[in-house]
């Protein structure tokens, strides 16, 4: 599944960013580092007096920045974008042919990005993670730069009113700070994988007329764990990736399986549901995701799955099998309609195979219930970790219902840096 706002269906790690920073809503699958960079949400711009006053200088600087420049975002992309082809057209070749549709989520995730400079716990994590997936497109060290000058050229041109020296200094030195995360995390990451894996498809099963569940080999061992995610490509649309969660926890046979569901307007969902077949090759790119189970606890598992969010879902469930244990896991499968149930005969096969698991079925149009609502009828769930994979807005509304029913946002687990971010502040 797309990963995304978590790291499902063709929305997931889609949401702004910049080309080489900050997954998402659902809409039309882009790609290349600016769909990267989209694809891990990161939270709204917030007020300058919001920030506190631990906020450090460069940090107060670039927010007043990012005011001035928020009514004009969609003209200081456009720009930043031209500047970057007219400097530097050798770069040109690391994005997509078509970018209209990120555009408006490029240079608006970059700057918020660089606005959380000061959240070191969340945002040095997220770009290392970033780094390393950008090898892929062939980004290189001496890429940054030319970034970093088209977007201080452009900030100068957009926010006259508050750029200064030292607004330009403290950008200079964010900028810096961020990109040398990224470098770094790309070197090391160099030294020890591939930036990119082939994979062949060797089974497609179209569970629904929209909704195909994928197995692919790869050429090497892939390593990776239950609840992260990947990214693919496809030979139809080159540079452009997209975001999918591992349907499985590692199998002793190596393959890999996704369950992806064809957006409208989605390229890349639309050609692994509609047109991938045995024998087509595919790119992966390398996992990521933080969406994993703690085997040093043996506190329950509250698990939340929407549509093709079940399948990280999955993966848990048979990770903790896998090792053994004997602590409840509890899954909430949500879906529109019983026809969107795609995958519960697999959910009930693993019930009946463990004592320990229980599946709860919940249709929206059956009950007129939503997914979040449906928690709060069981429980207690105090003792138990919270695990939530699906579209954007059952992400939120599920984080603000297991919040209200007492469980801590420490241990709240999904892969929508948005609501980390906040969390954290």
């Amino acid at each position: 599944m797309d990963a995304p706002t978590t790291a499902s269906a063709d929305s997931g790690p889609d949401g702004g960013s910049g080309w080489f920073l900050p997954r998402g809503t659902p809409g039309p699958d882009t790609g290349g580092p600016a769909q990267e960079a989209a694809d891990a949400h990161l939270p709204g711009p917030r007020p300058v007096q919001a920030l506190g006053d631990n906020a450090s200088p460069d940090a107060l600087l670039v927010r007043r920045t990012m005011e001035e420049i928020g009514p004009v975002a969609d003209q200081a992309t456009s720009y930043f974008y031209a500047l970057l082809f007219v400097r530097h057209p050798e770069l040109r070749q690391l994005f997509p042919a078509a970018m209209d549709a990120q555009r408006d989520r490029l240079l608006r995730a970059l700057l918020t990005a660089a606005e959380h400079i000061d959240n070191k716990l969340v945002l040095v994590p997220y770009l290392k993670n970033l780094g390393r997936g950008h090898r892929k497109y062939g980004t290189r060290p001496e890429h940054y730069p030319a970034v970093g000058e088209c977007l201080i050229t452009a900030l100068t041109h957009y926010a006259p009113a508050t750029w200064s020296a030292e607004a330009e200094a403290a950008w200079v030195r964010t900028y810096t700070t961020i990109s040398q995360i990224m470098i770094d995390a790309a070197a090391e990451d160099e030294l020890k994988a591939p930036a990119w894996w082939l994979g062949e498809v060797v089974a497609h099963d179209l569970r629904t007329p929209d909704i195909a569940v994928v197995t692919v080999r790869t050429d090497h061992p892939y390593p990776f764990l239950a609840g992260q995610y990947t990214t693919l490509e496809t030979p139809w649309w080159p540079r452009i990736w997209r975001h999918y969660s591992f349907a499985s926890a590692p199998r002793s046979d190596g393959l890999l399986s996704f369950h992806v569901k064809a957006v409208p307007a989605g390229w890349v969902s639309n050609a692994l549901v509609h047109r991938a077949r045995p024998g087509d090759v595919l790119r992966l790119g390398p996992p990521a995701g933080s969406m994993t189970v703690d085997h040093s606890t043996d506190s329950g598992l509250l698990c939340l799955g929407g549509g093709t969010g079940i399948a990280p879902i999955k993966a848990l469930v048979e990770d903790v099998a896998e090792h053994g244990e004997r602590r409840p896991v509890e899954v909430f499968y949500g879906a529109r309609t019983d026809h969107d149930l795609y995958d519960i005969d697999t959910m009930l096969r693993l019930q009946r195979s463990h004592p320990w698991l229980a599946v709860r079925p919940v249709v929206d149009q059956r009950r007129r219930l939503l997914l979040p609502d449906a928690v709060r009828e069981y429980g207690p769930w105090n003792e138990y970790d919270a695990y939530l994979s699906g579209p954007p807005g059952m992400i939120r509304s599920g984080v603000d219902a297991l919040r209200s029913i007492g469980i801590p946002g420490s241990r709240i687990r999904h892969d929508a840096l948005e609501e980390l971010v906040a969390a954290a502040d």
